[in-house]
């Protein structure tokens, strides 16, 4: 499962993907306009897949300022320009890899889950969250006193995105939708079950609430 955000403005488009991308088993994100997703871009996403002609902005202009800002999220450049040149510029902009349209969304998954063995080759690190829990990022696993706690895919994305704010109090409406997707929905307690699951799997201590505030892993 990976946290993918869809830069894409062509609303067929963007919609059979975001779809495909979802029974893929992962959460999508879709913006059609570049301002609309800046209030997520500091998010833990996985990937980012960007067009190149936006309605109010260039792809490969945007890529290059990401870049140039420290981003390091993998990008896929998605685009109709099939030039050479154009391979290129996109590349040379910030792109880790380059796909020209119209394409199969197939091998677009493929291509993620590349993505992603090279993330994991690299040896993302792990996170110490206290004496006890040790999180290996790359793996997404938890371990509590050196032995591996099996977690479920909705309970390590709430834990992943506490942890990539260590120190910073998460609101609910933000845990919701950092763990379902600016589409998604959750039921009015799943998120409070999740959250005590994780205490009883980790510990009662590695998820501090802040009533009427959220949540917090303590840094």
């Amino acid at each position: 499962m990976m946290r993918l955000l869809l830069l894409e403005d062509d609303e067929t488009l963007g919609e059979a993907l975001g779809g495909f991308l979802r029974l893929e088993g992962h959460l999508v994100d879709w913006f059609t306009r570049l301002p609309d997703c800046r209030t997520v871009l500091g998010e833990p996403y996985d990937a980012l897949l960007v067009d190149w002609q936006l309605p109010d902005a260039s792809g490969v202009d945007w890529i290059r300022q990401m870049r140039e800002q420290g981003c390091v999220t993998p990008i896929i450049m998605l685009t109709a320009r099939d030039l050479l040149g154009d391979r290129i510029k996109g590349l040379d902009c910030g792109a880790d890899d380059y796909m020209v349209k119209p394409f199969q969304p197939e091998e677009l998954a493929a291509r993620l889950r590349a993505l992603r063995r090279r993330a994991v080759c690299q040896g993302a690190p792990r996170v110490r969250l206290n004496d006890e829990v040790e999180l290996d990022m790359s793996a997404r696993c938890a371990w509590r006193n050196g032995v591996r706690v099996e977690l479920t895919a909705r309970e390590w994305l709430l834990l992943e995105a506490l942890a990539a704010r260590a120190g910073r109090v998460v609101s609910k409406s933000d845990l919701e939708a950092l763990s379902c997707g600016v589409e998604g929905e959750l039921a009015s307690n799943v998120l409070e079950v999740h959250v005590f699951n994780l205490r009883r799997k980790l510990g009662r201590t590695v998820i501090e609430t802040l009533r009427g505030l959220g949540y917090r892993v303590p840094r």
